[in-house]
């Protein structure tokens, strides 16, 4: 296969903005990505922005199958030339966050998701497979390295959000390399991170998930303020019984939210459900 920068050019092919387009070229780099997800031969892939096909062959040559989502329907020409061979690769033009996810997991089984995602859909699709894939092992995504870190920060840091609680009620995340701008075309204004998060049902079991993503939520809803106030906000409730819901979960009634762990959360998410807010 010519190199990727040829295809692209030899198809006319102009990067588009609006879709954060950054690709990976470097093979060593895109096979270490294959590896980190934990790709082998029995393992069907979901890819989520197939781009010019350099990470979705890589991981054809490693996996059972892949199945490759890319929004932009100008590569089609391109894909086709780049993952010529591919047997075992099937890519859709269309956007998963518009995808009939229940259908789409029925045709798969079990899967895992690898994916290079620019920065305006991060969050949607890994809170996409969080809260409503049935079907997933895990991700491994290509993010911004400040985002990076925010998967996997530590209850009590600046980078500890909403978003890093989330994650903690169903998986692990992990930072597996650091990747520097220069290794994207075009070039990047920030450096990126890899990140693998496994799922693991029932890691914080909780009586109700729906009130769990409410305890975050509510953390979260101002940094400055405390955990009560936040509480009084959002379920408009007295301090009295914001505070009786704080002492049941074993949290103090001046704390703040960033400041709660993931199992703290789970059990004011558990106190929030036993009194019927959510």
């Amino acid at each position: 296969m010519d190199d990727i920068r040829s295809v692209l050019a030899r198809h006319g092919f102009s990067f588009k903005k609006k879709f954060g387009q950054n690709f990976l070229t470097d093979t060593n780099l895109l096979s270490a990505i294959v590896r980190d997800a934990g790709v082998t031969e029995e393992t069907t892939v979901l890819e989520i922005g197939a781009g010019a096909g350099a990470l979705t062959r890589a991981l054809s040559a490693a996996a059972k199958r892949v199945v490759a989502y890319e929004i932009d329907a100008s590569l089609r020409p391109v894909l086709a030339e780049t993952l010529a061979g591919c047997e075992n690769c099937e890519v859709v033009f269309g956007d998963i966050l518009r995808a009939d996810l229940p259908a789409l997991e029925a045709e798969l089984g079990r899967y895992r998701v690898v994916a290079n995602l620019p920065y305006y859909v991060t969050t949607p699709v890994v809170m996409l497979f969080l809260e409503q894939a049935q079907g997933c092992e895990g991700l491994t995504v290509m993010v911004q390295e400040e985002v990076a870190d925010r998967f996997c920060a530590q209850a009590g840091t600046p980078a500890y959000g909403a978003v890093t609680a989330a994650i903690a009620l169903k998986g692990r995340a992990q930072v597996t390399r650091r990747v520097p701008r220069t290794m994207f075309t075009p070039r990047p204004n920030v450096d990126s991170a890899v990140v693998r998060i496994d799922f693991e049902r029932g890691r914080l079991p909780v009586q109700s998930e729906a009130a769990y993503r409410a305890a975050v939520r509510c953390a979260f809803l101002s940094r400055r303020k405390t955990l009560a106030n936040n509480l009084i906000a959002a379920f408009r409730v007295s301090r009295e019984r914001a505070e009786e819901l704080l002492a049941e979960a074993g949290v103090g009634a001046m704390a703040r939210g960033e400041t709660l762990p993931p199992e703290a959360l789970a059990r004011l998410a558990d106190a929030i459900a036993a009194h019927g807010l959510a």
